[in-house]
């Protein structure tokens, strides 16, 4: 939820952590594959095929689903985060459709974060997605009055953790997370999710909940899986990303603002303290853009053709944080819900260049940046340390010279330019002492990595 007067989506808060939890927070997605794809607002069916036909073989992984809950009716697509239920029964598919999707993505490598709306239920009175009728602070079956903070009205003061936390976001009922009724249903319902294969969370609004709560609702969960959770930084503002490391990880806003301002500005060299100042990169989640910041300008989109492009092969490339490759759809109108067939999507992640640089992040592991080069303008290099090489050029000449690459003596792939099966003359030679002379073409890269 993005602090916005008509459309909903995701940020978050939170006061103290509890002394004592049950689990060890995550300091990155378990595994190898720390790459994560959101396929934002897909239908449940489309992500099965993606994880399939082009997630699992990439090597990402994890994919990020958007909320699976009923919610209200609606083409926009924050309706997606106004529940009604904790039923899955909205526009991207049933109880059926999800489970068949989790099954699929396992089965391709795939693990499954569930976008989970927990701070909050809709707005307004109607009839859900599912056929749930329901009126603000009454949700049959799940929900009343006193489930609610007794804040009813907006928040107007970020630098008032109460006001925060207590108050409603652009009018949505305001859950009482500290309730041990409400914790229990919140537990309950990502139970249910992990019962059907789900592998972890990402927790929206999770600023507007307090600490506290949320590491009490992670501790009546039976198993609570990999938890990232979406915290805004605002500069002044009482809650901050950092108190959230307790219970997961979380989206580091801060970093896609900085890749921004280094690619629109012409100073790449500036990406060279990419982690100051941020969470640090065991708990950072980093993307380019989502689906808030992609429509209130405050990062780059995949409108910005290479320069967004170029963005994501440095996230990737780079050793901070998990990076999260964002994959959702064309639009105009900033409301607009997703397309309903197949056209339309901007189908990142599964570019040739991203998935290239999937396997690149998947080859080179925890190997340390090493050999920063920069022309102290709009072209960068760095190494991973004898796993890999890339090199990044956003003016619009070819730069050529030779780099220090730190890769053993022999040729290999360009990968950015390669078949996926083959070189196909796009080749580097490194030389015994680990240098190579590369033409950079302009607004685009260069990357080699051992075994590639």
């Amino acid at each position: 939820m993005q602090r916005r007067a008509r459309t909903l989506a995701g940020v978050l808060a939170v006061a103290g952590l509890a002394a004592a939890t049950p689990w060890t927070a995550q300091a990155a997605p378990p595994g190898p594959k720390t790459v994560t794809a959101t396929l934002f607002e897909r239908p449940f069916a489309q992500v099965a095929r993606a994880c399939t036909d082009e997630l699992g073989p990439a090597g990402y992984g994890y994919v990020e689903v958007s909320p699976a809950t009923e919610h209200i009716q609606g083409g926009q697509w924050w309706t997606s985060y106004q529940p009604v239920s904790y039923r899955i029964a909205g526009r991207l598919g049933d109880r059926a459709a999800f489970a068949k999707m989790v099954e699929t993505c396992h089965a391709a490598g795939v693990r499954v974060i569930a976008d989970a709306v927990i701070n909050h239920m809709a707005a307004g009175s109607g009839t859900g997605t599912g056929g749930t009728a329901y009126t603000k602070y009454g949700y049959p079956g799940l929900y009343g009055d006193r489930d609610f903070h007794t804040c009813r009205k907006d928040i107007s003061d970020y630098t008032d953790r109460g006001d925060v936390q207590n108050c409603e976001l652009v009018g949505l009922a305001d859950l009482d997370t500290g309730s041990d009724h409400v914790r229990t249903a919140i537990a309950g319902y990502l139970d249910d999710l992990r019962s059907l294969g789900v592998d972890g969370f990402r927790v929206d609004a999770a600023k507007h909940m307090a600490a506290a709560d949320l590491a009490a609702v992670k501790g009546r969960m039976k198993d609570p899986g990999f938890w990232v959770q979406e915290a805004v930084y605002g500069d002044g503002e009482a809650v901050r990303p950092e108190e959230y490391t307790g219970t997961g990880d979380v989206d580091e806003f801060r970093y896609g603002t900085h890749l921004k301002a280094a690619f629109q500005s012409g100073s790449l060299a500036q990406l060279k303290s990419v982690a100051d100042g941020k969470l640090d990169g065991g708990h950072a989640r980093t993307f380019v853009d989502n689906w808030d910041t992609e429509r209130n300008g405050s990062t780059l989109t995949y409108k910005d053709g290479a320069a967004h492009l170029l963005a994501n092969v440095f996230m990737l490339a780079s050793p901070y944080g998990s990076p999260n490759v964002h994959s959702g759809y064309a639009w105009t109108d900033k409301d607009a819900g997703p397309p309903t067939g197949t056209d339309g999507w901007t189908g990142l992640h599964a570019r040739r260049e991203i998935t290239a640089m999937v396997g690149f992040r998947n080859a080179v592991g925890s190997a340390p940046l090493t050999d920063w080069w920069d022309n102290g303008g709009d072209a960068i290099a760095f190494a991973r340390d004898g796993k890999g090489f890339v090199a990044l050029n956003n003016g619009d000449a070819a730069l050529e010279r030779t780099f220090a690459t730190s890769l053993p003596a022999g040729t290999y792939c360009d990968l950015l330019r390669a078949a996926p099966d083959a070189c196909d003359g796009h080749t580097a030679t490194v030389g015994d002492d680990g240098t190579a002379r590369l033409t950079v073409p302009g607004k685009g890269a260069v990357a080699l990595r051992v075994g590639g």
